[in-house]
């Protein structure tokens, strides 16, 4: 099975008491799904992982599972516990309608080469399903090279990598490579990538997905998007995002702490860059 797309990983909407909003939930599977992405990556980074419990990760990998029955549903599982991240795998993977798996790179623990291995067997001998790999150093402290995911390449179903890292990205052999950073989505399709899991694509996810299907009209494409990509870092990864879909009318809600709100600055710099593609006047 090859991995590709445009994967975008979902926030998770919050009502009003901080608790999992199931029907915002599947209000905005369906508008990703109906707004150029091929897929859905459920518990991620920027649906809050690290404060979601495993009860609550799983209603979210069943609710993907029934609301994306023609689309690929990713259910994110790692930790930087081994057996934590199994014991998950292996709850969903017994969901019909889970597609794939994510795991993380171990984080503060920060494993040496034969540690990183083990997980990762683990992890896949848990499940019959596609395993992708996640590599981000910058949240993870540890590296993978493409030599260590070379290796990993040859267990059977790990099936592909989500690069977040911005130097030294090349192909492996025997995995799919996927643009774990919206801003080198083109870059990653230019080497032969199959595709991203990606975060802007909540917002302008057609025109990301004109990337895959114009390849002749790529660069200009990714040029355009610059200041766009620009916004969604302009603090840490989910708050521009999230607080950009509230502008666009999603109910999405608010943030678990650590996480806070973006500052009035940071809030206004998002709101310019949407007025500057238009996409304030087509809100929901």
């Amino acid at each position: 099975m090859s991995i590709g797309g445009i994967i975008t990983a979902m926030v998770t909407p919050f009502d009003g008491d901080g608790r999992l909003d199931e029907d915002a939930t599947a209000a905005l599977i369906r508008h990703c799904l109906d707004n150029g992405s091929d897929g859905v990556v459920m518990a991620s980074t920027t649906g809050e992982a690290s404060t979601l419990d495993d009860e609550e990760k799983l209603r979210l990998f069943r609710l993907a599972a029934q609301e994306a029955r023609d689309a690929l549903v990713v259910a994110n599982t790692g930790s930087n516990d081994t057996r934590h991240s199994v014991e998950l795998t292996e709850k969903a993977s017994e969901i019909d309608g889970v597609d794939a798996i994510l795991a993380v790179t171990p984080y503060y623990n920060k494993p040496n080469r034969r540690g990183i291995i083990a997980h990762f067997h683990a992890i896949a001998n848990a499940t019959d399903l596609p395993v992708i790999l996640y590599n981000i150093p910058s949240r993870c402290v540890v590296d993978m090279p493409n030599e260590l995911l070379a290796e990993l390449a040859q267990v059977e179903n790990i099936a592909a990598v989500k690069q977040a890292r911005f130097v030294d990205i090349a192909p492996i052999d025997g995995m799919d490579l996927l643009a774990g950073n919206d801003d080198v989505l083109a870059d990653i399709l230019d080497m032969g990538g199959t595709g991203g899991i990606l975060v802007a694509s909540q917002i302008v996810g057609r025109e990301m997905r004109r990337m895959i299907d114009e390849p002749d009209q790529r660069r200009e494409i990714h040029e355009g998007l610059r200041d766009l990509y620009s916004a969604m870092s302009v603090t840490v990864n989910p708050i521009p995002v999230k607080t950009a879909m509230r502008m666009l009318g999603h109910e999405v809600g608010g943030f678990r702490l650590p996480l806070v709100e973006a500052s009035e600055e940071e809030a206004e710099e998002i709101r310019v860059t949407l007025d500057r593609h238009g996409l304030t006047s087509s809100a929901v």
